[in-house]
C-alpha cells in the first residue's frame, strides 16, 4: 500500500510541476520526488492531449476546424503554463546569441525574450497550427494524434536525461532535479510514452506509424549531441525545446504518412 501511495505522490508531483493543475492537499512536496516523477512525464502528455483533443472536438462542432485547432493549442498552452514553449524560446535565444557555454547559459537564464525567441516561437507555433489543420479532417482520430504526439514527445527528454549530464553547477535546491533517476523510471516513461502510439497505429490501420519512435529518437539524439557540444550537457530549457521540436516533428511525420501511404 505504501508503494502505491508513493506512486500517487510521484504522479501528482509530475502533474503539479509540468502543468498548472493543482495536486491534492494530502500530497506532500518532496524535492527528491522531482527526479522520480519523470516517469509520469509522458502520462502527463496523455492528460494534455485528451484535454486538447476534447477542446478540438467541441470547438469544431461549434465553429470550424481551423478555429478548433487554434483553441486546442491555446488550451494546451494554458494547461501547461507554456512550460515547454518557454524552454524552446530560451534555447533559441541562448544558442542564437551565445558563443560560449557561459554566455549561452547566462542568456537562457535571462527572463527577457529576444529576437531569436520571438521568431522561433512564431515559426514553431505556426508550423504546429498548419500541421494540425492538415490533420483536422480526421475527426476522432485527431484526439488519438494529439494524445500520441503529446506523450511521445515528452518521452524524448527522458532519454536525454539519461544520455547527458546536467550542464549547470547544481546547488542543494537544484540537485534532486539534476540527478539521473533509477532505470525503472525510464521503463515506466517508455510504457506511458509509446502506448498511445500503438493505439493510433491501430486506428489509422498504419503500423508504419510506429516508425515515428525512431524518427523522434534520432531528432532527440541530434539535439542532445548539439547541446553536449556547446554546453556540455542539458538544462531544463533544453528538455523543453526537445519536447516542442519532437511534438511538431511527430505531426509532420503523420501528415506525410497520410499523404503518401
Amino acid at each position: 500500500m505504501s508503494h502505491i501511495r508513493h506512486q500517487f505522490d510521484l504522479f501528482f508531483t509530475a502533474l503539479q510541476f509540468y502543468t498548472r493543475l493543482p495536486a491534492p492537499k494530502w500530497v506532500v512536496y518532496k524535492p527528491e520526488n522531482l527526479s522520480l516523477a519523470t516517469s509520469y512525464l509522458p502520462f502527463v502528455g496523455w492528460i494534455v492531449g485528451l484535454v486538447a483533443g476534447s477542446t478540438y472536438l467541441t470547438a469544431d462542432y461549434l465553429t470550424n476546424p481551423s478555429i478548433a485547432v487554434l483553441c486546442s493549442m491555446i488550451i494546451s498552452i494554458l494547461l501547461t503554463g507554456a512550460f515547454h514553449e518557454d524552454g524552446f524560446a530560451d534555447v533559441c535565444d541562448g544558442f542564437g546569441g551565445g558563443w560560449t557555454k557561459e554566455k549561452i547559459l547566462e542568456i537562457m537564464k535571462d527572463s527577457r525574450v529576444g529576437t531569436y525567441a520571438s521568431v522561433g516561437l512564431i515559426l514553431i507555433l505556426a508550423l504546429k497550427f498548419s500541421l494540425l489543420q492538415a490533420i483536422a479532417g480526421w475527426e476522432y482520430s485527431m484526439v488519438a494524434v494529439l494524445v500520441a504526439g503529446h506523450s511521445l514527445s515528452r518521452l524524448m527528454p527522458v532519454f536525454v536525461i539519461y544520455m547527458l549530464p546536467y550542464s549547470r553547477d547544481t546547488d542543494s535546491k537544484a540537485k534532486p532535479v539534476a540527478e539521473k533517476p533509477p532505470f525503472w523510471v525510464l521503463v515506466m516513461a517508455i510504457i506511458f510514452g509509446v502506448l498511445p502510439l500503438f493505439g493510433l497505429a491501430m486506428i489509422l490501420e498504419q503500423p508504419v506509424a510506429l516508425a515515428s519512435i525512431l524518427i523522434l529518437g534520432l531528432i532527440a539524439l541530434l539535439l542532445a549531441r548539439y547541446f553536449k557540444k556547446w554546453i556540455g550537457g542539458y538544462t531544463g530549457d533544453c528538455l523543453g525545446a526537445i519536447q516542442q521540436v519532437c511534438e511538431v516533428a511527430f505531426y509532420f511525420f503523420i501528415v506525410v504518412l497520410w499523404k503518401f501511404i
